[in-house]
């Protein structure tokens, strides 16, 4: 394929890209993830921040990672200070696909604390991703201040966060767990729970948390315990009986959480 050709072919992709028809803008991403062409880096970045259906912004993130790192990366950080949220979102995304330990440096206190919760939401995914072993133990710090924000899909996020973290975070929910707000509280123990037990539902963990938090510090150290051991029976069926009599239909809310 001669220069002028190529020019053309890019030139119709973006075009395709800003199309009406979703259709045609998830095939003209997946086009250019196919046929990768540093050429069209800036428009592929430029339609994640307005692209408004989910599927093809996937899709215009993998077509990213088929591009140099060298140049990607670049483009991709100048986003992180879009006033856009989806941009700074989509971005963020991008490099988690990525997954080049280079970014971890751009993920800030302030791109971890964002107002937006779903820009929050993905800050937290990719700085799991990204940390260096050494950096895990102050990130867990980090994010567990945070502990308590936002509906039940904030908090389970940041949960879900937190568990993949590991071991590093137990320390930080024990002081949590005694914060005198009992929604940080029951937040930090519903995660030390599923810790113990990923395949808890959460909200069976929150009910439980909740209930432990609500008897007062003097037993709730003892109950969560017996919790966390009977949720982590060897087969797995102590977790499921304690999650049934806690709270009914928690084995959808599992389905749901998977």
């Amino acid at each position: 394929m001669d220069t002028t050709e190529k020019a053309q072919q890019g030139s119709r992709l973006a075009e395709a890209l800003s199309a009406d028809d979703s259709s045609i803008r998830l095939k003209a991403a997946l086009a250019a993830g196919t046929q990768p062409d540093p050429e069209l880096l800036n428009t592929l970045v430029e339609r994640c921040a307005v692209e408004p259906d989910f599927y093809v912004r996937d899709m215009l993130s993998w077509a990213l990672t088929r591009l140099p790192a060298e140049s990607t990366l670049p483009r991709i950080r100048r986003e992180l200070d879009s006033p856009r949220d989806q941009a700074r979102s989509q971005a963020l995304h991008t490099l988690s696909k990525i997954g080049d330990g280079r970014a971890w440096a751009w993920i800030t206190r302030d791109t971890l604390r964002d107002a937006d919760d779903e820009v929050a939401r993905t800050a937290w995914r990719v700085a799991v991703v990204l940390a260096p072993e050494e950096e895990r133990p102050e990130l867990a710090e980090e994010l567990a201040d945070q502990l308590g924000r936002g509906d039940r899909q904030m908090q389970l996020s940041l949960s879900r966060a937190l568990v993949d973290l590991g071991a590093v975070i137990e320390p930080v929910l024990t002081r949590a767990s005694a914060d005198q707000d009992q929604t940080v509280a029951a937040h930090a123990r519903a995660t030390e729970l599923l810790l113990h037990d990923p395949e808890a539902g959460f909200d069976w963990a929150i009910h439980e948390a909740r209930r432990i938090v609500s008897l007062g510090p003097d037993t709730a150290g003892s109950i969560a315990e017996g919790a966390g051991s009977e949720a982590a029976g060897s087969d797995g069926a102590g977790g499921a009986e304690a999650a049934g009599a806690g709270a009914p239909g928690v084995e959808a809310a599992r389905v749901l959480e998977c």
